[in-house]
């Protein structure tokens, strides 16, 4: 299986807005809470079990400091650890993640379930979240050999990928990051044009994505989109299938 979970730091790249921007927005107000958000983002990306020595030394704290995050993130159950004294993931933070854009979910999941299977190809859904593109759910086809993984939770820059480039075609110009260059406003308006976009080793290399933009009644930006390594599929083909199921979305959420 390919994973596709190749992401960023939180936080992302500058805004727009760049000095104007709410200085809390780039300096936390509570420093603890914001290294144990922090502490929970480095074990989610670390797909192992760490110790609290790795976690410290990833986290750039001192072993104690990190000690006693890591008590209250265990006081609350969203760390356990192993018989071996390593630290990972608790169950309580999927409780808590099951709440996260639940009827955007159960929605898009049919929609993607039924794209995925038609196409072969995994299939998402992705939002924009501050600066950067986020993995909301995912679903591989059924009967693929060796489908890509795309993690939820993954996320990747502004307007790298198809679904970023999709989303990007949904957003006032104004509101790009200072990273957007000439050369990917270029794709944006091909994406803004052709009504889809694509990409292929922009964020994992190997892999292709196309993606569609999704409007949702909230005004959030969204995408539909598949990742896969070949097709004989032509991207206009993939392309009718994820709108096809970016309007169902769209009118199940009352759109």
């Amino acid at each position: 299986m390919v994973d596709d979970a190749g992401g960023i730091p939180v936080g992302g790249v500058e805004t727009a807005a760049g000095a104007d921007a709410d200085p809390g927005l780039r300096e936390p107000p509570s420093q603890t809470l914001s290294r144990g958000i922090r502490m929970l983002e480095v074990l989610a990306d670390a797909r192992r079990p760490l110790t609290i020595d790795e976690l410290a030394d990833r986290l750039g704290l001192h072993r104690s400091v990190a000690y006693r995050l890591l008590r209250t993130l265990e006081h609350h159950r969203l760390t356990v650890r192993d018989g071996a004294g390593r630290i990972t993931l608790g169950a309580r933070l999927a409780a808590l993640a099951a709440g996260v854009a639940h009827d955007l979910r159960a929605e898009a999941l049919p929609e993607l379930t039924s794209a995925a299977n038609a196409l072969g190809m995994t299939c998402f859904l992705a939002l924009l979240d501050g600066d950067d593109i986020v993995t909301l759910t995912s679903v591989e086809p059924r009967h693929a050999v060796a489908p890509v993984a795309q993690r939820p939770g993954s996320r990747h820059a502004f307007a790298v990928g198809a679904p970023g480039k999709a989303i990007a075609t949904a957003i006032p110009e104004s509101r790009w990051p200072h990273s957007v260059d000439a050369s990917r406003a270029a794709d944006i308006a091909l994406a803004r044009d052709r009504g889809f976009a694509t990409s292929h080793d922009e964020v994992i290399a190997g892999l292709r994505s196309v993606a569609v933009p999704l409007p949702l009644p909230s005004g959030q930006a969204a995408a539909v989109a598949v990742v896969y390594v070949s097709s004989a599929r032509a991207d206009e083909a993939i392309a009718e299938h994820l709108t096809a199921a970016a309007r169902s979305i769209h009118r199940a959420l009352g759109g």
